[in-house]
């Protein structure tokens, strides 16, 4: 059990620096989106390779970030069985258990297993935009969905782990 606690602490902290780290291309985002608009609307010059900088950072944003906002439960959650006054904590728990078990971890999986060949094909093909002056190396952008699917399915399956302590009573209700 300790070892299990150690790997979910583990994995715990993988979530937290990644989220944090990727966090910073947010503000690297706000100033490219900045200077794009002036670029665009005062001086009239666009670049299309500044909008694709755009979408790619908000695709890294929003991948990477997803094992981080699951940890720190600030998804959209439409569980209305959870959040119902008669629910106890172990209610919750098992809601949490059944969830990931049956939703969250195939869901997972599924998009590992699928998007293995799409990147490998991306790879191959060495994918690059097809807009003229368009970002090149398209195929590094999708080699992150997979890496973003694992991080989230660690951290789901800590969820998963934490909320089973919960349920057989050997570790506290986090508020």
């Amino acid at each position: 059990m300790r070892y299990l606690t150690s790997i979910a602490t583990f994995i715990d902290r993988l979530s937290e620096w990644s989220g944090r780290t990727i966090s910073w291309l947010v503000l690297a985002m706000v100033l490219i989106v900045c200077y794009d608009v002036v670029m665009r609307f005062v001086f009239l010059q666009g670049s299309v390779a500044l909008q694709e900088l755009e979408w790619h950072l908000f695709a890294l944003i929003f991948l990477i970030g997803s094992a981080y906002t699951f940890k720190h439960d600030g998804h959209v959650c439409v569980d209305i069985l959870s959040h119902s006054r008669w629910m106890t904590p172990g209610h919750r728990a098992w809601v949490q258990v059944i969830g990931g078990l049956f939703f969250l971890v195939p869901f997972c999986l599924l998009i590992i297993i699928s998007s293995f060949d799409f990147v490998e094909n991306s790879y191959r093909f060495a994918e690059k935009s097809p807009d003229p002056g368009g970002l090149d190396y398209r195929y590094i952008l999708k080699a992150v969905i997979p890496l973003a699917f694992i991080f989230l399915l660690l951290q789901g399956l800590v969820s998963i782990f934490r909320n089973l302590l919960i349920i057989l009573g050997k570790e506290e209700v986090r508020g």
